[in-house]
């Protein structure tokens, strides 16, 4: 199952992956300069130094056989068309949010909305950030009723499983059902003519 791990800058998306990993985790980060200063806003990030350049990657088992892929993208506008092509593939999306910048997640929703992903919203809790409760949040991200939020640690592996497994069974539900296929007990079956099984080569003549 090919997730994505989405968010706006500096919300938490590298660390969750690295988190949750039972892998060695695939990073593309990059230390950040003052000449990109006018470009990645650091206000209320003011201790990042490094952000990710093209795409973090890390993988999961979950009981039951379920393998979960990690795809997390950056978060800066002009990453968008390379969001879009990792995004291809996925059957669903972890949000990421911040209460000291939640109208930052607007557009992260909406993109992964315009991909027709279900997707989670999970509010990543960082020390000095404003502590509010779910429905609060819930009201303010203008979220569907469906649309599973809850609040994580992208530091803590049982807080960030949460919030996984929340979005895989999300995913899971929204998933159309799979076609009946033939049962294999069945009888093969003579056509009516009463030639050979269907399993028989048509190129074969029939014997007198």
């Amino acid at each position: 199952m090919k997730l994505v791990v989405a968010g706006p800058f500096g919300v938490g998306k590298t660390t969750l992956i690295r988190t949750l990993s039972e892998i060695a985790t695939l990073h593309t980060e990059e230390a950040m300069t003052e000449t990109g200063r006018p470009v990645d806003d650091l206000a209320g990030v003011p201790g990042k130094s490094t952000t990710t350049v093209a795409v973090d990657f890390g993988r999961l088992t979950l009981p039951g056989n379920v393998v979960l892929y990690m795809f997390g993208t950056p978060g800066q506008r002009r990453f968008f068309p390379l969001w879009q092509d990792i995004a291809r593939g996925a059957v669903g999306a972890l949000v990421l949010a911040d209460t000291r910048r939640l109208a930052d997640s607007f557009e992260i929703m909406d993109m992964v909305e315009e991909q027709g992903l279900p997707y989670a919203v999970a509010v990543n809790r960082f020390p000095d950030a404003p502590d509010h409760p779910v429905e609060v949040l819930r009201t303010h991200l203008d979220l569907h009723a469906a649309t599973p939020l809850l609040l994580c640690d992208a530091r803590e592996r049982d807080s960030s499983l949460d919030a996984l497994i929340a979005l895989a069974e999300h995913v899971l539900e929204a998933l159309p059902a799979a076609p009946a296929g033939p049962d294999p007990a069945a009888p093969v079956t003579s056509d009516p003519a009463g030639s050979d099984p269907v399993t028989s080569d048509p190129a074969t003549p029939e014997q007198p």
